[in-house]
């Protein structure tokens, strides 16, 4: 089983290595019981859509904006968010950082013709699992001549992050996943190194061997290409309207920035670059500049 030392797991710690959140994955459900009696005019349920609502830390929010003859904008703060839907309605898909505490939150809402609102929603408690780890300090402190290359990285990334192009992906956002094989780490998972709190994991970890294809799981344009100091091997892709996708931990990358792909296109090959033992892909999903869980992307 490949184990990934202190940083090889927190791909978004090119922001901030050494924050430390709690955060969570749940998928809201129906209670059980009896269905009501159908009424003859009743809408009929809408089938599966994916992402699937989660409104925890790590999740996503499916917020209704109701009917509007233009795509209206939402904000999270100041950071607009993904907008799907048609004229009849409008959904925001608002991303969920895992630093957030359980509790009221809102985005605003500005549609033509209208004064903005705000549309409030409630982010429920859920605790990630925590393992608590004893290395040697080599693999945990960074040299001064790592900490120079770490900080220019993470320059370089926070500009990726912020990516916002007017793509707009498919309304259904169901996503393939990118490499066969078993999840070896959970998205949220808190390590502790000596004692010393690290970032949450920020995505999905699929053991698979050293150059098993990497494929994209959904319509995109390479944005950024390289090796970085944690993550080694990395391809990032822009789906639009603010969700981002990431590949870590490569043996190669068969794309250049710029490069448009359709689904199940190879992108890479799985490696085991960067800050690792083994290999293995690391998989992102970023939506508004917050790393959520990719399984709710996904079937199954």
């Amino acid at each position: 089983m490949p184990t990934n030392l202190p940083f090889s797991d927190a791909p978004f710690a090119a922001l901030n290595r050494r924050s430390a959140v709690l955060g969570a994955l749940g998928l809201l459900a129906l209670p059980a019981g009896a269905a009501a009696p159908a009424k003859k005019n009743s809408k009929p349920q809408a089938p599966d859509v994916w992402p699937h609502a989660s409104l925890v830390p790590g999740g996503v929010a499916r917020l209704s904006l109701g009917p509007a003859a233009k795509r209206p904008q939402a904000f999270a703060g100041d950071v607009r968010l993904l907008v799907l839907g048609d004229p009849i309605e409008w959904t925001a898909l608002v991303g969920i950082p895992l630093a957030t505490a359980p509790g009221e939150a809102s985005i605003s809402v500005r549609a033509e013709g209208k004064p903005e609102r705000q549309i409030a929603y409630t982010v429920a408690p859920k605790q990630y699992r925590e393992q608590r780890l004893t290395v040697a300090p080599r693999t945990v402190d960074l040299s001064p001549e790592d900490e120079a290359r770490y900080t220019k990285e993470r320059d370089h990334l926070t500009g990726v992050m912020a990516t916002l192009t007017d793509l707009r992906p498919d309304a259904a956002l169901q996503m393939r996943v990118p490499v066969p094989g078993r999840r070896s780490s959970s998205f949220g998972l808190r390590r502790v190194f000596n004692g010393q709190s690290r970032n949450p994991h920020s995505g999905m970890d699929i053991a698979a061997g050293t150059g098993t294809p990497v494929r994209a799981p959904l319509a995109g344009k390479v944005i950024d290409t390289g090796d970085y100091f944690f993550n080694g091997g990395t391809v990032w892709l822009d789906h639009g309207g603010g969700l981002l996708t990431m590949y870590c931990h490569l043996s190669r990358w068969d794309v250049k920035v710029g490069d448009v792909l359709k689904v199940g296109d190879t992108l890479a090959a799985v490696g085991a670059t960067g800050r690792v033992t083994g290999p293995h892909l690391h998989w992102g999903v970023m939506l508004n500049r917050t790393m959520v869980d990719p399984a709710l992307f996904v079937a199954g």
